[in-house]
C-alpha cells in the first residue's frame, strides 16, 4: 500500500549524556507490532481502530511512567493519517510526556511504518493526547514538573502550554462560527441523486468485558475509539456503497468513564458530504441495567473514497433529515472550515505556512498559535552564531534552509513583567525604535492578541517608497516559573486594509520578544526576526559588521524601559488594558 511514497531520510540524532551514553527521555515508551491479517481490513491494511487502541495504550503507559500511578485519557487532538499500513509491515509507536501541568499531562505520540524487506520507513501520523492521573482511592494526583533536557523537548514543553490554551477555547470557536449568519442561512442544494442521511444511520451495542478494560477496570479509551471508528466507517460506506478511507479525526474529549459490565451504545450518521470527503458523526453512550444513558464521547471523522489509482472520488450529495439533521448539516460545514484552517495554518511545517494568511475571527486562534509557536521554535534553536557584541548587547545570526534569522540579546535592569507590559504595546515602539515611523491599532481581538498597521521608513532598494506591514501581535505570560514572557509578531492580510499606492506592503515571517526573568529586578530581553526580503535591509549592515545600529536601538529601548520602569498611571482596572 506504500509503494511509490517518499521514504523518510535518516534517523533523528539523539542527544548524549556527558558520559557519552545516548540520552533517552525517562517517560518514553515504544511499541512495535507486525500487522497480521487479524489486524487488517478487507484491503489488507491495518484497521485504524486497531491502531488507535495501540496508540492509546502506549501513551497511557508513558503518562503512568511519569505520574507513578494509574492514568486515564481525557482528550485527543486532531489526528491526520498520512499513509495506510499493510499486512506484514511493522508499526512503530513512540510516546513521551511533553509537559506536566498540575493534574494533567500532554503526551506526544509518533507513529511510523517500517517495511522489513526494503528497510524503509514512513510517517503515518502524529497525535497529542491529554491524560489525568488518578489515585486508586479516587481523586486526582498533583503531578511533579517535567524538566526538558534537549532542544526538541524544550520546544514541545513550551508549545504544550499554547496547545492547551487552544484546546480550552475549541468549543467557543465552534459556537462563534455557528453564530455567524453565513452558516445559519446555509441551504441544502437539491440534487436528483442525493442520498437521504437516514440511510447512513448506524447503531451498534458492545458489552464491555474484562479484556476491554485497563488495570483500573475502566474501558480503554483506545477501545472506545476503535468501536466508534467501526460504526463511523459503516455509516460512511452506506453513503456511496464503497469502502471508505479514514483521513482524520477531529479533536475530542471523553465526557465520563466506562466500566466493565457497561453496555456501550454506538450511533453514527453521515452529517454532510463535500466534493471529495464526508464527515461522519459518532456518539458513544453507556448504561447498566435500567439506568439512563451516560454520554461517554462524541467524535467527528472525515472519510474519502479512493479509486484504483488512489485518487479521491467525487461523492454524492446528502439530503439531511429535518430539524436535527439540518443542524448537523450546518455544523459539519462549520467544522470543515475549522478543519481546513487548522490543517492550513497549524499542521503543515513552519516553512510551508504562507507569509500572510487572511485573518478572520474563525481562524484567529490558529493564527495566534502559529504566531507564538513559530517564535518559540526559533528561540529554542541552539545553533545561533555570535556575530558581534558591544557593551553586553549581542547580535546572533542563524542561517537555515536559505532563511537568515537574527537575535539581539541583552540584560536590562527592569522587572520582567514590567518589560513585557511595555514592549507588548506596539503603539509605544515609535518612541524608541527608529524603524517604526507610525503604528496604529486596527483591532483589539482579545486581551492577548492585537492587529496593527506599522509604517517603516523608505529604503533605497524599494524605490523610495515607505513600507507598511499588517501585523498580528500575540503576547503570552509565563505558564510556569522558568518560562519566558513572549510577544510574537507575524504578517496577516485584512480585506479592510489592502495594499495602497505610495506604500510597499512588507511581510514579517516571524519576529518578537522573549523576556526571561533573571532576578526580581533584572530581565534578559531577546529580540528575534526571521528576516524577509523587506526586513533584511534594516539589519544587513549590522550583520556585515559595517555598523552597530542594533546596539543604538537597544540602548534607546533600554532608556525607554527605564523611564517607564514605574507605572504611575496603573489602576486596578488598567492591568488588562495595556493599549
Amino acid at each position: 500500500t506504500l509503494h511509490g511514497q517518499k521514504s523518510i531520510s535518516g534517523t533523528p540524532k539523539m542527544s548524549r549524556h556527558q558520559n557519552g551514553e545516548e540520552y533517552r527521555n525517562p517517560t518514553e515508551v515504544k511499541k512495535s507490532q507486525i500487522v497480521m491479517p487479524c489486524h487488517a481490513n478487507h484491503r489488507q491494511e491495518l484497521s485504524v481502530g486497531e491502531l488507535l487502541k495501540w496508540m492509546d495504550s502506549t501513551a497511557c503507559l508513558s503518562a503512568e511512567r511519569h505520574a507513578g500511578c494509574p492514568c486515564v485519557t481525557v482528550s485527543v487532538d486532531d489526528i491526520h493519517f498520512e499513509h495506510t499500513i499493510g499486512v506484514g509491515q511493522v508499526v512503530n509507536i513512540k510516546a513521551k510526556v511533553n509537559r506536566a501541568f498540575n493534574t494533567s499531562m500532554e503526551v506526544g505520540i509518533v507513529v511510523s511504518c517500517e517495511d522489513l524487506f526494503s528497510d524503509t520507513h514512513w510517517s503515518v501520523c502524529r497525535a497529542v493526547a491529554t491524560f489525568v492521573s488518578q489515585r486508586t482511592t479516587g481523586g486526582k494526583v498533583q503531578l511533579r514538573p517535567l524538566v526538558p533536557c534537549t532542544q526538541a523537548e524544550q520546544v514541545e514543553h513550551s508549545l504544550a502550554a499554547e496547545r492547551r490554551r487552544m484546546r480550552l477555547v475549541h468549543a467557543d470557536i465552534m459556537k462563534d462560527l455557528l453564530a455567524n449568519r453565513a452558516f445559519q442561512q446555509v441551504e441544502v442544494q437539491e440534487a436528483e441523486k442525493a442520498v437521504p442521511a437516514e440511510r447512513t444511520r448506524v447503531e451498534s451495542v458492545e458489552l464491555v468485558l474484562p479484556t476491554h478494560a485497563n488495570h483500573q477496570v475502566n474501558t480503554f479509551g483506545g477501545q472506545i475509539m476503535a468501536w466508534m471508528e467501526n460504526v463511523a466507517t459503516i455509516a460512511a460506506s452506506r453513503l456511496c456503497n464503497a469502502h471508505p478511507t479514514l483521513q482524520s479525526i477531529d479533536m475530542f474529549h471523553f465526557r465520563g468513564p466506562s466500566h466493565v459490565g457497561d453496555r456501550l451504545v454506538l450511533k453514527a450518521i453521515v452529517n454532510n458530504a463535500f466534493k471529495n470527503s464526508m464527515e461522519a458523526g459518532v456518539c458513544a453512550e453507556a448504561y447498566q441495567g435500567e439506568e439512563p444513558l451516560r454520554h461517554i464521547n462524541s467524535a467527528f471523522m472525515t472519510f474519502e473514497i479512493r479509486d484504483q489509482e488512489g485518487k479521491p472520488c467525487t461523492l454524492p450529495r446528502i439530503r439531511p433529515e429535518p430539524l436535527e439533521g439540518m443542524r448537523r448539516y450546518q455544523e459539519a460545514i462549520a467544522r470543515n472550515k475549522i478543519r481546513l484552517d487548522r490543517k492550513y495554518i497549524i499542521s503543515c511545517k513552519q516553512t510551508e505556512v504562507p507569509l500572510s494568511v487572511p485573518w478572520d475571527l474563525s481562524n484567529q486562534v490558529y493564527l495566534s498559535y502559529n504566531n507564538v509557536s513559530a517564535l518559540k521554535m526559533l528561540a529554542a534553536r541552539n545553533n545561533w552564531l555570535l556575530n558581534s557584541e558591544k557593551n553586553k548587547v549581542s547580535l546572533y545570526t542563524l542561517e537555515q534552509k536559505q532563511v537568515l534569522s537574527f537575535k539581539v540579546e541583552t540584560e536590562i535592569d527592569i522587572p520582567a513583567e514590567r518589560a513585557f507590559m511595555l514592549l507588548s504595546d506596539l503603539s509605544k515602539r515609535v518612541e524608541w525604535d527608529p524603524n517604526y515611523e507610525r503604528c496604529e491599532l486596527i483591532l483589539r481581538v482579545n486581551d492577548d492578541d492585537f492587529l496593527y498597521r506599522v509604517v517603516t521608513p523608505s529604503i533605497a532598494n524599494q524605490g523610495g517608497k515607505v513600507q507598511d506591514f499588517i501585523l498580528l501581535a500575540s503576547r503570552r505570560p509565563p505558564c510556569d516559573s522558568g518560562d519566558p514572557y513572549v510577544i510574537a509578531l507575524r504578517s496577516v492580510t485584512l480585506p479592510t486594509h489592502p495594499p495602497t499606492e505610495g506604500y510597499n506592503r512588507g511581510e514579517v515571517l516571524c519576529a518578537g520578544f522573549s523576556i526571561l526573568e533573571v532576578s526580581k529586578d533584572i530581565s534578559k530581553i531577546s529580540y528575534f526576526n526571521q528576516a524577509s526580503p523587506e526586513v533584511l535591509p534594516y539589519i544587513s549592515t549590522d550583520i556585515a559588521g559595517l555598523s552597530s545600529s542594533f546596539y543604538g536601538i537597544f540602548c534607546t529601548c533600554n532608556t525607554f524601559l527605564q523611564e517607564n520602569r514605574v507605572d504611575h498611571a496603573s489602576t486596578p482596572q488598567s492591568s488588562c488594558h495595556w493599549i
